[in-house]
């Protein structure tokens, strides 16, 4: 099975309701879908959104970073090499993460495809079904609770709550939503950067003096700033998950060395695909830090990648956070990994088990 031809297409599909960060508001996902063609007929797919405030990628940098420079080494090539296959990947040129991971999803979707077995079996196996958590996005306090409590009564037990904009409200928030899932669901919480170090001891100290008890707080500082994150982490009790601060694996050691978090938040559009998480997996369980695996606004092509893992690495990623097609309006996938709610299970069907894909845009 070789690599004959590499095409994209634009997938555009609406949220339920406007998705709320401290860094943007998103009405519907607008996500490059690649597909990889071989010389037997079958096809691979991958995806990447436009992220450019979190990677730096944008739609068009996607589409060119893969027509010119990773789609020409990979022309020809057996999806039996594949460790050669995303070695040429990740070499092909600096940054663009998100390009790389979507060639990589597919390239994965393939080899799965090769020997007839769906991609966690290839990855080392494990139980097929994960259980994701929801996202709230940040709005009013009122509003931020009628959609937890929603979520509860649909069998979400793990809550993301977004907060970062204005830290006196953001505390209010979760004390309200807290107060109404109490023992129902754990809550999460992600500043998306929004908060200084000492507003972040600040926040989570009010909190734990008030007795909210919280799973975690995911980036509560600027990407860049691991001395503040550290501060942060040694100050307060609730463990603290960094995010935009972890892309590859040589950021993983160095906030294990520094013990700037407690947890890392795995994404493909970050590591570069399927490769590196599966490094940034391994080097976290020799460690004993444990892992959350995430997504972007991305429907159910990338993130069945990102199930497989998940299931295939479940003894370094405890957490799950795969909930963006959960956000979306319909699903334009036929096949792949099944969707009930907060249930994530995989199928029998061979890679990825990617059938058709409907409203696809083709891009010449």
């Amino acid at each position: 099975m070789k690599i004959t031809e590499i095409s994209f297409g634009m997938l555009r599909v609406p949220l339920k309701t406007p998705f709320k960060t401290a860094l943007r508001t998103v009405e519907r996902v607008e996500d490059i879908v690649v597909m990889v063609h071989t010389d037997t007929g079958h096809v691979g797919y991958g995806e990447a959104p436009a992220t450019a405030v979190i990677t730096g990628d944008t739609h068009g940098s996607i589409v060119d970073a893969i027509r010119h420079y990773i789609a020409p080494r990979l022309i020809g090539e057996e999806i039996a090499d594949l460790n050669r296959i995303t070695r040429l990947v990740q070499t092909s040129l600096e940054k663009n993460s998100s390009a790389k991971a979507a060639v990589e999803i597919a390239v994965y979707d393939l080899f799965g495809q090769l020997y007839g077995a769906p991609l966690y079996r290839m990855l080392g196996g494990g139980d097929p079904v994960v259980t994701t958590d929801l996202t709230i996005s940040v709005d009013t306090i009122d509003k931020m609770v009628a959609d937890s409590i929603d979520a509860v009564e649909r069998g979400y037990d793990s809550l993301k709550i977004k907060v970062g904009k204005d830290i006196g409200v953001d505390i209010e928030r979760v004390r309200a939503v807290y107060a109404a899932v109490e023992n129902r669901a754990l809550l999460r919480l992600d500043a998306n950067q929004g908060w200084t170090a000492k507003e972040a001891v600040h926040a989570i100290r009010s909190l734990e003096e008030a007795g909210v008890r919280l799973d975690l707080v995911e980036q509560p500082v600027r990407a860049r700033d691991l001395e503040g994150m550290r501060y942060v982490t040694a100050r307060v009790h609730t463990p603290i998950m960094a995010d935009e601060s972890v892309f590859g694996p040589m950021e993983v050691i160095e906030i294990i060395r520094m013990r700037a978090a407690d947890i890392i938040n795995i994404k493909l559009m970050k590591t570069g695909g399927i490769s590196n998480a599966i490094r940034i997996a391994e080097i976290s369980a020799l460690h004993g830090v444990e892992c959350m695996i995430g997504c972007m606004l991305e429907t159910s092509i990338s993130v069945a990648a990102a199930v497989h893992l998940a299931v295939a690495k479940a003894d370094a990623i405890t957490r799950v956070d795969l909930d963006g097609p959960s956000l979306c309006a319909g699903n334009p996938v036929d096949g792949g990994v099944v969707f009930n709610e907060s249930e994530i299970s995989i199928t029998d069907a061979p890679g990825l088990g990617i059938g058709a894909i409907h409203g696809l845009e083709m891009i010449a």
